[in-house]
């Protein structure tokens, strides 16, 4: 959510490259040389001649929290600040804009490290992805790897090509050729040949870097589609798991839209939470377990399998409710029949939000039945059944029926359904 705070002078945000002061057009030169006051990494500063003559300050670390500070300390003064690439494309353009507003922002974009990086390799950008591994973690490139895909890595420093690299091999993408891109659009950018990952021995090279991966799958891995219903051996579980196609009914009714927030209460192995991350990068989750063991499960498994932002939290619902902010869906897989559990997460989901619960117990399905008579929403019994040998021919062994309620709270009319997504971080 954008804070605006008073400034007399627009911000002026120059995206500078490796090659420095050379590589900026007139109008960021201009900004540059009028500027009273220029914020950027020592890095960047070091890369101004001298007749940008504005006090330099540097970022302190950690950057983030520091920036509303930062800004009022010169607010009365022609402030600049320089970024890495294009500062808007995983730049500090964004914490600017949400201090000062985006109006108040005077943007020079530089081409990206990404645009270069597919210049050099001839990649079209459109169908390159890209996740970035500064301030964030590595694991995060899991949910991009799928046979045949181009994915650019943004490194935090020199020893980021070899965590990519033992990722790859550890998620079953050990043969992907990768490749190092060093201070490109710098005299001295170096761009390496192609190692597999799995074979991986390149010490590390320049701090500024981005890491290309062709993935290529080996034979023995599990594949990982990307919709929801992922095999069940895709999860370290202790048998506390929705399982695949019950997930997948799951996760249909669930319906996760990109920006929302999921309440997964009664995890078991973080399942249903994970599927709901990585059905878009914006999704967030939350998991409540009980079990301090299972707890831990589930944050293991959501870095295996590449959402390392799942917030889990050890402690029993509804108490352990109390403090997460409001949900815009709620699965329920474990503990039901808690006094007062669905109830509470009826009240807490936002207008226009869902409810799905699972359960095989009669005293539970005898909640749902009620609840339903209460709220609406739909009953459904999920039966299925696996083919097995039964001596020498095949037979049915059947699972244990699913009984599901899923139910949507109605969205007030005088209420935009935008303001679902506003605020709350998880």
């Amino acid at each position: 959510m954008t804070t605006e705070a008073p400034h007399p002078h627009p911000v002026a945000l120059i995206g500078i490259g490796a090659d420095g002061w050379p590589g900026l057009p007139d109008a960021s030169r201009a900004a540059l040389r009028t500027a009273d006051v220029i914020l950027g990494a020592p890095r960047q500063l070091a890369l101004l001649p001298t007749e940008c003559t504005a006090d330099r300050v540097p970022w302190p670390s950690p950057l983030r929290p520091a920036v509303p500070a930062l800004l009022a300390a010169h607010a009365d003064r022609r402030l600049a600040v320089l970024a890495s690439g294009d500062p808007m494309f995983h730049g500090i353009g964004r914490a600017l804009a949400e201090v000062v507003g985006p109006t108040a922002l005077d943007v020079h974009p530089h081409p990206s490290s990404v645009s270069l990086a597919c210049a050099r390799l001839g990649w079209p950008v459109e169908d390159t992805d890209v996740v970035t591994s500064v301030g964030r973690p590595v694991d995060r490139l899991a949910a991009l790897l799928h046979p045949g895909r181009r994915v650019l890595v943004l490194s935090a420093d020199a020893d980021g090509p070899a965590a990519v690299a033992a990722l790859l091999r550890d998620r079953g993408f050990g043969p992907s050729p990768v490749r190092v891109l060093e201070r490109l659009g710098a005299p001295d950018e170096h761009l390496t040949r192609a190692q597999r990952a799995d074979a991986w021995t390149r010490p590390p090279g320049a701090a500024l870097n981005l890491v290309a991966v062709e993935c290529v799958r080996a034979p023995d891995a599990v594949a990982l589609g990307t919709v929801p219903g992922l095999p069940d051996a895709a999860y370290e579980n202790d048998g506390q798991l929705t399982k695949r196609h019950v997930r997948a009914a799951t996760l249909a009714v669930l319906a996760p839209e990109p920006g929302e927030l999921l309440w997964d209460v009664g995890g078991g192995s973080g399942s249903v939470a994970v599927e709901w991350l990585r059905a878009h990068p914006s999704c967030r989750a939350v998991s409540v377990e009980r079990d301090p063991d299972r707890a831990e499960r589930i944050a293991r498994n959501a870095r295996t399998l590449g959402v390392p932002g799942l917030r889990v939290v050890t402690g029993a619902a509804p108490d352990a409710l109390d403090a997460l902010p409001a949900p815009d869906a709620v699965f329920i897989g474990g503990g039901l029949t808690a006094p007062g559990l669905l109830d509470r997460c009826w009240a807490a989901l936002r207008p226009g939000g869902r409810l799905v619960a699972n359960t095989v117990t009669l005293e539970s399905e005898a909640l749902l039945a009620e609840a339903r008579h209460r709220h609406g929403g739909e009953l459904v019994r999920l039966a299925v059944a696996h083919a097995v040998p039964v001596g020498r021919f095949t037979g049915w062994r059947q699972a244990m029926p699913v009984t599901q309620w899923a139910a949507r709270k109605e969205l007030d009319a005088a209420t935009p359904e935008s303001v679902r997504h506003q605020g709350d971080g998880a």
